[in-house]
């Protein structure tokens, strides 16, 4: 490519990643199992735990790292951190992927009044989920 030209379109990988159900409880796996995930496209990021939805555009994405492992009242269930207002989607106590916000994002009551400036989630692999999303960021 030339000086000056036209910037090539960052290409984003997509990621199709289930939340990883080590919980020991089948009806939670069987509830939330087949609505629960964590997808990374062009069209931004998407995270669904049953009924709760977060969604952001790659351009809010502010950097990840993958965490744990977690106490049991850390990491399973949907979980309001009232040190900073974060968001816990967990399934499981062996680790996830916290995701880090420009401008926080709603998720937790359906009217979006509570923004969350990070999302932590469970999914089978953190790492490269965290290092995706630090790519992203780094490209923008």
């Amino acid at each position: 490519m030339t000086a000056g030209g036209p910037a090539q379109p960052t290409v984003v990988v997509h990621h199709r990643l289930h939340a990883d159900f080590a919980v020991p409880f089948p009806w939670l796996r069987r509830v939330l199992g087949s609505r629960s995930g964590l997808e990374l496209d062009a069209a931004g990021l998407r995270v669904r735990f049953g009924p709760w939805l977060v969604e952001t555009p790659l351009s809010n994405l502010a950097g990840a790292e993958a965490t744990g492992p977690y106490s049991v009242f850390r990491g399973l269930g949907v979980r309001l951190s009232l040190a900073d207002g974060g968001l816990t989607f967990g399934t499981t106590t062996r680790g996830g992927v916290c995701l880090r916000f420009r401008e926080p994002v709603a998720g937790i009551d359906p009217w979006g009044r509570l923004r969350h400036p990070g999302l932590t989630v469970t999914v089978a692999e953190p790492e490269l989920v965290a290092e995706a999303v630090n790519r992203i960021v780094a490209a923008a």
